[in-house]
């Protein structure tokens, strides 16, 4: 008896024409939707960072928040301050943060915690110590002149620059030292520091001065930094250049 078999021709094939087909996507789709995958990929890493970066800069900037201003305000208030030394060192901070935000080279001096900074805009591009002179009254013996130093606070601009300049040595420099004032005061190059950046009211900020000077130490109520950081961010500064001491 013969046996039936069905014939497998018959049957539907995947390649059938009456089977559903999708078509293939070109190549050059293929190769735009892969490069802007990895487009998006590179400009999302590019976004973390810069948020991260500027989250990092708000922390680590200074007196830019309304609390921060808040904190300066009672921390003046707990300083021996008569109103108008307040009021220009507080104006003087308040300036310094203003120049957070700008594109100029300026200075800043820290007496609290005894440091120079040099900064263009928010960035710090040089820092160094510093000593500041104490504040001083110092008298002729007769009472006929004396000498007011008080510790220089708040916003000014440079009067002016000198290097390697010749200084005749002040009586008061005699006075503070407790010794006889010359007949004729000597002029020394170098006396007051070979780099003195000079303030409104006879205040500076000097190197240190030569061993031959009589001044050991800061000018009182002055700034002394070293001779390094000055002459580092000597060629930038110029008359009118920014001066925040706080």
């Amino acid at each position: 008896m013969p046996i039936f078999r069905p014939d497998r021709r018959a049957e539907s094939r995947p390649e059938d024409s009456d089977r559903r087909r999708f078509p293939r996507p070109p190549l050059w789709l293929n190769l735009t939707i892969l490069l802007l995958a990895l487009g998006g990929i590179a400009l999302g890493n590019l976004h973390r960072n810069r948020v991260t970066q500027e989250y990092s800069d708000v922390l680590t900037a200074k007196l830019r928040t309304p609390e921060e201003i808040n904190q300066m305000k009672e921390n003046l208030a707990e300083l021996n301050l008569t109103r108008e030394q307040l009021e220009k060192e507080l104006d003087g901070r308040k300036e310094f943060m203003q120049s957070l935000e700008s594109e100029n080279f300026y200075l800043s001096i820290d007496t609290e915690e005894k440091k120079l900074r040099f900064h263009y805009g928010p960035a710090v591009l040089r820092e160094g110590d510093i000593q500041v002179g104490e504040a001083a009254t110092i008298e002729m013996p007769d009472k006929s002149k004396s000498w007011l130093f008080v510790p220089v606070k708040g916003s000014f601009r440079v009067d002016g620059k000198v290097a390697d300049h010749s200084w005749t040595i002040p009586e008061w420099v005699y006075l503070m030292k407790k010794e006889p004032i010359p007949a004729e005061r000597p002029t020394m190059r170098g006396g007051l520091g070979r780099y003195v950046i000079q303030l409104p009211s006879g205040y500076v900020i000097h190197s240190p001065p030569t061993e031959e000077s009589p001044l050991d130490g800061p000018k009182p109520g002055s700034i002394m930094a070293s001779e390094a950081d000055l002459r580092a961010i000597w060629p930038r500064l110029h008359k009118e250049t920014k001066v925040y001491i706080f």
